[in-house]
This record gives C-alpha cells, structure tokens and sequence, in this order.
C-alpha cells in the first residue's frame, strides 16, 4: 500500500513537452496546460485533506473543490483528442510506490491497462489539493477521490455513446479505453467521445451523483503487483530528482547556520566573501546567505561568511539530561486517578520508559530551486507538502497565491521529514535578492543539525491486575512526541491515556508513525514486563487481554510463523525471542524476533511480520514497505539517536550516526493478510511500530535485564 509519492509531468510527454508543463516560471495557464497534453475533457473529484501526522485525524471530505470542500469542477482527469488519459493528484511521490497505485485506480475505473495513464503529480498549478502526503493518507482517502473521478468519466463518456447510438446505456461496456455496444458490433474509442461540444459543456458540470465503484471482485488492475511506472527512468538515471532541477543562468546558494542551537549573530565580516569571484553575499535581518555560480565557489564563500561571523551562545540542554528536562517542563500531567484500584489489585506495576531524538536520514535531503519571473515564484523542491509549502512562501514574501506555483519531482524519501518550506525559503529568498533562480541544496551535516527531529519522549505507565491475569487498570501518559497510537488496544479496564506537551528543546516534528513508535514501544515493553508479574507467556498475556479480533488475527499468525510456542520455552543467555503488536492508521502488525547476544552486541536475526492494511492493492508495493519498516525502525531500536552538548550536535554525519547497513539485515519472514472485505488502508507507517518493542523483549527473554530506553542498550538496561 501507498501513503507518500511524487513525479511531476507525464512520462510519456518528450521533453519540449516537459518544459512547457513543468519548467516554465510563473504560473502556467489551464490554456497551457491543455495545449501541452491536448484538447479533450476535464472532470475532477478531489479528495478530503490528509492530516498531517502530527494533527488529529477528521471526518468527511471528499469535495469536488479540494480540501472537502464543494466548488466548481477542475482538472482530475484529462481526455485528450488522440486518447492519452492524464491524471492529476496533489499527492507526491517519495518512494512509496503511491504514482504505482494511483495509476492502477485510475486504469481500474477507466477500464485502461495501466500504461494507458500518465499522472501529474504535486503541481500547486496544474493538481487539485489533495492534502500532505503523510499520514498514511494515500490510499485510503486519495486513491478512492481518483477513483471516483475516473469512474465518472467512464459514466458519462458510456452516455455520451449511448446517446451517440440512440440506446439504453446499460446495454454499453467500456473496454480497453473504448465503448462498445451489447452486440460489440460498435465501437467508439475515449478519442472519439472527448470531442466536441456536447462532450466540453458536459464534462464542465459537476460529476453525477451515486457513480459505483469497481466492486474488489471484478478488479484486473488493482489488486495485482504491478511494477512502478516509471522504473526505467529511475534506472536508467534519466529521472531528475529535486536536487538534479537546473534552469538556465542557474546560481547555488548556500545559507549561514548558527554554530549551536540559540545563537545570535552578533557581527559579520562579509568582505573575503564577497572577494570571491561571481559570490553575491545576501543578507535580510537574521538571515545570511550566498549565491555564486558554482557550488565550489559558494561553499568557499560560505566558509569566508562564517569566519568573519560573531555569535553568542545560549544555554541548552544536553542529550544527557533531555529526559528530566523533559519532565521537568511538562504541562498537564495528572496523578494516576485509579490509585483505589491500584491499591486493591491483585498485581500492580509502574515503570518509565525514555526514547531519544533521531533524525529521519532521508536518502535526498532538502533541495529546493527557486525562479523568480515578473513578481511570480516558481519553485521546484522535495516536499510532501507541496500546497502547504506553497502557503509558506505566500506567507513569506507576502503574495498572492496565483503568483507562487510549486513543483514536487518524484524525490529521494522523506519519513515525514519533509513538511516544512525550509529550503523552498531560503532558495527563494536567494534567487530575489540576486535576481537569478537559485538552487539551494541542504548538506548532510546541515540535513542532521537543522531539519527538524522525531520527537524524545518520556513515558509514565501505571496498571493493575485481578488474579487472573487480566487488566482491571491502565494509566498512560507521554510526555512529548504526541499523541499518535496513544490509546491502548487492550481491554484494560478504568483506562485513561494521556498525550502532554513539555518545552522541546530540539526542533521535532512527524516522523514514519510519529508517536507510535515510542508509544507502542513503551506499551509492548509493558506487557511483557505485566505478562511477567502475571506469570503468563506474553502471547497468552495479550491475547487473554485482546478483544481486537484483527489484531488477533495478526498476533496468532506471526506466532504460528515463527513458532513461537516451541522457541518461546528455549533458554539460552546468548538467544532470545521476543513479539510485540500494535494498531495505527487502520492497519495491524504484529512482530516475533530474535536476537542473538554477544557480550553487550545485540544482533537481530530474524523478523517475522504479519500485517494487515485491509485490502491490498498491489502486494508487491505493500511488501516492500512493510521491508522498508522493518529496515528503518532496527535504526532506532538499536543505534540511532542524536547526540548533543551545549546546544551542538556531535555525530550530524553518517559515520557517526548510524543507521542499518545490509550487514545488519536480518532474514525477513513477512505475512500479508489480505482482506478484501475491509477497506484498503495504507503500510507506509505502521509495520514499524512493532519492531523495538520486539527487540527489547527478546533480549529480556535471553539476559533477564528490561531495557525501558529506545535505543535499546544492555549496557543502558535495569534488572528485572
């Protein structure tokens, strides 16, 4: 499943073509627009807003408008004279395979292979707004928004011959792009329908009401792996991503950071910056940077910049002492109001559990061009936001918003790291200073220290337990990263579960999960250490505690995989199995892992997931995020966090911040459970959530020492 993906242009255009869609500054005109692709028809139907992850979810949506809201008809899909079917979609494009999945749903309902789409994607000017790409969002609020649109063109283009014909349209089928008569001795292709007036005047209604859509049984396009659309460019290297975008008399900007967090520039000497041949220094308040013809010339004149600069410093916590300073400025957290059942439960247990900063570590980081061209911006970026950074640079510059346009290529990643109009902003700022397009493209360093960070956590749990082993209470409260997958899944009795904001001192933000993952590795820690005091096998424990028949389902599953039952009894010092569940954005996971300990080396050697997302629309995609999460939470489970001292950070490069190399993989024993009888939700995030949590308890099951802090240290542990 998809939840986050981005290409602007259709691949099938030749690159004059591109140009004219995708590179031209200002904003582009439906007139331009439709001569570059070809006269035909437009209809749309836009999708509800995706929350970001960090927002609380909402209801409704699905307006013609975009955003939920009702409004004129604009461009969804387009017909042109010749047959090729365009799609637009606001989402973008980060990896996730959502240009893959989008195309399928609209094949699917426009009864077209899939070749037989391009899609336009995260074009402020040319797509409808579809909201952020995050949030797991895609597929089950996008994908059906496009579905419906294409499917009302079929509609109305089955009338369009019927009427043609002078019969009942349900004696008319749609096939391979082309209308045919009950006794298929007539045909009219989409070409010959999207012409003329009749045809324009109707598409420009509003779509008609109670279209169906493509029942789960009779798909062919959907629910089959399909390979991505564009993976040849993508291996042939013809794919331009954000950071490749260059535009003619093109200069790079590079932008002056603060040597730790909180400093203020107190003076600047820019004179052997500005010596530097073709450097143009641009200074705006606080704001210092460079532009110069090369990348060489502007990183030297940068160093100039930065040598002639005077700060002073500003008092800011260590990685160290973040967790009490955490606590410490918490606002709102209660007192445990079950105390009476606490104090008469048969078992009782409270612990803390702690969860660093880490960064997202995408493939790409931020890159951002921007072209100024008669008071209108035009900036090319990658961002999973493209309307929202769009909004940010109407802000910024204090424009109207027909005169910013932003365009999202297909990008390297962004883990939820790719929100915020950072790099669009400052390339902006550059390029109307020097009256130039400016590229800015963020450093590694710069991607580690300034981009903003999942958020630390400090997390409280309290519960109870009758004789039997069930939960007659549950007090939960986090402090910090959110409140994503913050209620409990278990029948726990007086439940109560709080999220508490505190005064971060690091710049945090979404994350692949954002919350969740410290939530339910906190949560599953805690099962294991109640199944513990139970004296109960922890699978028995939840399930004794689970009424979730879906979560169930993916508990005994990963089990049976994995063999629990047998390995679960194995004691052995250097070997430990451990499982964990959790519930996110519609989905379901649960995990069994072991771990093999060397001294204080924990290695994992076997993951065995089983997820469930609904109905899969296509399984290889949703195989290879479940892979994706499993890969990227080993990270922070065992090695990633952010290390920093007096407001500076001491391991912003991968040498020193580590995330899991091919060495680390262990064997991935993944289940899919395909269920076509739920609504398709999206893998991007939720796979992860059950990957620490396992970990730890796997190594309990072999040392006997908890682990409550993520990442999971034996040498950081407590005995139990």
């Amino acid at each position: 499943m998809a939840a986050n993906d981005t290409t602007h242009a259709d691949s099938r255009m030749d690159s004059d073509a591109r140009g004219d869609i995708g590179g031209r500054a200002g904003g582009i005109t439906r007139r331009g627009f439709l001569q570059a692709l070809g006269a035909g028809l437009v209809i749309s139907v836009a999708g509800g807003r995706a929350m970001a992850q960090a927002r609380p979810p909402r209801r409704g949506g699905g307006g013609f408008g975009g955003r939920g809201q009702a409004g004129p008809v604009s461009a969804r899909v387009h017909i042109a004279k010749d047959g090729a079917i365009t799609v637009m979609t606001g989402k973008v494009e980060g990896g996730q395979g959502a240009r893959t999945e989008i195309t399928q749903a609209a094949a699917e309902e426009l009864r077209v292979p899939a070749a037989a789409v391009s899609l336009i994607m995260g074009d402020t000017s040319l797509c409808p707004d579809d909201g952020i790409t995050a949030g797991s969002r895609t597929t089950p609020s996008t994908i059906p928004a496009v579905r419906q649109g294409c499917a009302a063109a079929r509609e109305l283009l089955i009338g369009l011959a019927a009427a043609k014909w002078g019969i009942d349209r349900a004696t008319v089928t749609m096939r391979d792009g082309k209308a045919i008569d009950q006794g298929g001795k007539r045909e009219l292709s989409y070409a010959d329908l999207a012409t003329g007036d009749e045809a324009d005047k109707l598409f420009k209604q509003a779509p008609p009401a109670g279209v169906e859509l493509t029942p789960v049984k009779q798909w062919k396009v959907m629910g089959i792996s399909h390979p991505r659309v564009n993976a040849r460019d993508l291996v042939a290297g013809k794919h331009l991503f954000p950071s490749d975008i260059a535009r003619p008399g093109m200069l790079y900007g590079k932008v002056l950071r603060a040597p730790s967090y909180g400093a203020k520039l107190t003076g600047l000497d820019d004179s052997a910056a500005k010596a530097i041949t073709g450097a143009t220094v641009v200074r705006d308040g606080d704001f210092v940077g460079v532009a110069a013809p090369t990348d060489h010339a502007a990183s030297l004149a940068l160093a100039a910049l930065a040598a002639g600069a005077k700060w002073s410093t500003a008092p800011h916590p260590s990685s160290t002492d973040v967790y009490d300073y955490l606590r410490k400025n918490a606002r709102g957290a209660g007192k445990n109001p079950f105390a009476d059942e606490v104090a008469k439960a048969a078992r009782s247990l409270r612990q803390t559990y702690n969860v660093a900063y880490v960064q997202h570590a995408s493939l790409e980081p931020r890159a951002a061009l921007a072209e100024w061209d008669g008071g209108k911006l035009t900036v090319w970026t990658g961002s999973q936001n493209p309307f929202g950074c769009k909004s940010g640079l109407e802000r910024a510059f204090g424009i109207g918003g027909d005169k910013v346009r932003v365009i999202v290529p297909d990008f390297g990643s962004g883990f939820g790291g790719k929100h915020t109009p950072d790099a669009d902003i400052e390339a902006a700022r550059l390029a109307k200073a020097v009256g130039k397009p400016v590229s800015v493209r963020w450093t590694r360093a710069e991607e580690f220290t300034w981009a903003y960070f999942r958020p630390g956590a400090v997390i409280d749990i309290e519960a109870s337990l009758d004789a039997q082993g069930k939960l007659t209470s549950w007090h939960f409260v986090t402090i910090n990263p959110g409140s994503s997958g913050v209620n409990t899944p278990y029948r726990g009795g007086q439940v109560r579960c709080e999220a508490v904001s505190s005064n971060s001192p690091m710049r945090q933000g979404s994350y692949r999960a954002l919350a969740s993952t410290a939530n339910n590795f906190a949560r599953e820690s805690f099962m294991d250490e109640l199944a513990a005091a139970a004296g109960m096998d922890p699978l028995a424990f939840r399930l004794a505690n689970l009424d979730d028949e879906r979560m169930r389902a993916v508990l005994e599953k990963a089990a049976k995989e994995f063999d629990w039952a047998t390995r679960s009894r194995k004691k052995d010092p250097t070997v430990g199995v451990g499982l964990a569940c959790g519930t996110e954005k519609g989905s379901v996971v649960a995990a069994c892992v072991e771990v093999a300990i060397d001294g204080d080396k924990i290695s994992v050697r076997q993951v065995c997931e089983a997820f469930e997302c609904g109905k899969i629309i296509n399984p290889d995609n949703c195989l290879a995020q479940v892979q994706g999460c499993i890969v990227m939470g080993l990270g922070p489970a065992l090695r990633e966090e952010m290390i920093f001292d007096k407001g500076v950070v001491s391991n912003a490069s991968f040498l020193r911040y580590r995330v899991p190399r091919f060495a680390d993989l262990p064997k991935l024993d993944i289940h899919l459970l395909d269920r076509p009888d739920s609504p398709s939700a999206g893998a991007g995030e939720t796979p992860i959530m059950a990957v620490a949590p396992a970990i730890a308890n796997a190594v309990f099951h072999a040392t006997g020492k908890r682990i409550r802090r993520m990442p999971i240290r034996l040498d950081g542990g407590t005995r139990a």
